[in-house]
């Protein structure tokens, strides 16, 4: 397939990104690759639009510089494939990507999942439940609790839960009726301040750029991935202790990551001076988590005259649950996706989306709100904060326009990956090709995957 629009699912995602990132109606965008990820909703669609709404933002940041916009295009095909993973091990084996606990069970009156990747999630969820770490005993636990009542247990003790809920329940709760209010993408205009882009060149047009990470699992690193892939300078900064083996050789690609203790007055101290001489903040805490610290919107913005500060939060920015701690998997939960996949499919249990679509997704508009912001600092000398999160991506993709049933795409062959292998911190590893192609603009990254805290907080 190839057209310079892509099917009505793909068109209509594109246009409300754009009219999210307020950056008008979309150019034409070529669109090659066959093949949809099973499912009830367009995820493969979902998946090339926010693409190449990135790439669209660049190229826009690329006519500010330097008078030339390139042509974008998207390999649908491929950006499906990215979604799932980019990285494929010789030799050596990606850990698994959950925890033995985590997963979906049957409540008394519904379905629960529980997300309890990290130790201190699990521990909060088995202390609510009183069993062993074992999945036997804990689907024995789970099943005397009432759904929501498990949900708001777990949530209060600290953990990461979601009872299932239909489309419907969504729309009439609380929550889900403030996320359907918030804009996809909340802009805030910032103070005056440099622009940052003096070392732009037209084959790495970010090169130089400083871009500050305080992200994890999965949307805000997929986001600085991207701006890494031309040429954008990467801290990522991760508290002692965190770890998240298994998306890290996934999610570290182009960039220097170190650990920072920002509670500690010196870590903290030392963070204030990098971000003085960011160009780009890209963080995911908790709405009020950098407040407490002292390191509030208003901070940061002072720190640095001109501040990009992009921000995620999981289940929104207003309404009751705008602070909880929240997951892809979790979202698709709670907003109806995978109870509609039930339906759809006639299942006993929740058939979520074939990828971590809102995480992936989310990340690529964070990239584009990054540059974005970037071109309006340019044009008006001010820097901007932009507001997301995975619970207005699922509303973006639950409102997409239906599409025909397509077959699967064709899976990854050796001409879909890089020609050399990637040297990671773990082994040699086939990375598939990028699923963006802009003219004359490569995307390739300048440095392989590798673990948390192997650099030190520095540029």
């Amino acid at each position: 397939m190839k057209s310079e629009t892509g099917n009505p699912a793909f068109a209509a995602i594109l246009e409300a990104i754009r009219l999210g990132l307020d950056a008008g109606a979309a150019p034409p965008v070529t669109v090659t690759g066959v093949g949809a990820l099973p499912s009830v909703y367009p995820v493969s669609d979902l998946a090339a639009a926010s693409v190449a709404a990135a790439g669209l933002a660049l190229a826009e940041l690329m006519q500010a510089c330097f008078g030339r916009q390139p042509g974008v295009t998207v390999d649908r095909r491929l950006a499906a494939f990215w979604f799932a993973r980019s990285l494929h091990p010789r030799g050596w084996k990606l850990p698994p990507l959950w925890d033995p606990v985590a997963g979906d069970y049957r409540a008394a009156d519904g379905w629960i999942r529980l997300h309890t990747n990290a130790p201190h999630h699990r521990d909060a969820a088995l202390a609510v439940l009183g069993t062993a770490p074992e999945r036997e005993a804990v689907a024995g636990a789970v099943a005397a609790w009432r759904a929501d009542d498990l949900e708001a247990a777990i949530v209060a003790a600290g953990g990461c839960a979601a009872a299932m809920r239909p489309a419907a329940s969504w729309a009439a709760h609380p929550q889900g009726a403030a996320v359907a209010a918030e804009p996809l993408v909340a802009w805030e205009a910032g103070g005056a301040g440099e622009a940052g882009l003096t070392g732009a060149r037209p084959d790495r047009p970010l090169a130089a750029l400083r871009v500050l990470d305080l992200t994890r699992v999965l949307a805000g690193p997929v986001a600085t991935r991207f701006l890494a892939g031309f040429g954008a300078t990467v801290l990522r900064l991760d508290p002692p202790g965190w770890e998240e083996p298994g998306v890290v050789p996934e999610t570290t690609l182009g960039k220097a990551c170190a650990r920072l203790d920002l509670k500690d007055p010196a870590g903290r101290a030392r963070f204030e001076g990098l971000l003085a001489t960011a160009d780009v903040l890209v963080h995911g805490y908790r709405p009020d988590a950098l407040a407490r610290l002292g390191l509030d919107e208003a901070a940061r913005a002072r720190l640095r005259p001109g501040l990009i500060d992009v921000s995620l939060d999981a289940y929104g920015w207003t309404g009751p649950w705008r602070g909880r701690r929240g997951f892809d998997s979790l979202l698709q939960m709670s907003s109806g996706l995978a109870e509609a996949g039930m339906v759809r499919a006639g299942a006993d249990r929740p058939v979520p989306l074939p990828v971590q679509a809102l995480d992936h997704a989310t990340g690529y508009l964070m990239a584009a709100a990054c540059l974005h912001g970037l071109t309006r600092r340019l044009a008006t000398g001010r820097g901007s904060a932009a507001r997301l999160s995975l619970a207005r991506t699922a509303a973006l993709l639950a409102s997409a326009p239906a599409t025909p049933a397509e077959a699967a795409p064709a899976a990854p062959e050796r001409a879909d990956f890089a020609e050399v292998p990637e040297a990671t911190g773990w082994g040699p590893a086939l990375r598939l090709r990028p699923p963006l192609a802009l003219d004359g603009v490569p995307m390739a990254w300048d440095r392989p995957a590798g673990p948390l805290g192997a650099a030190g907080p520095a540029w």
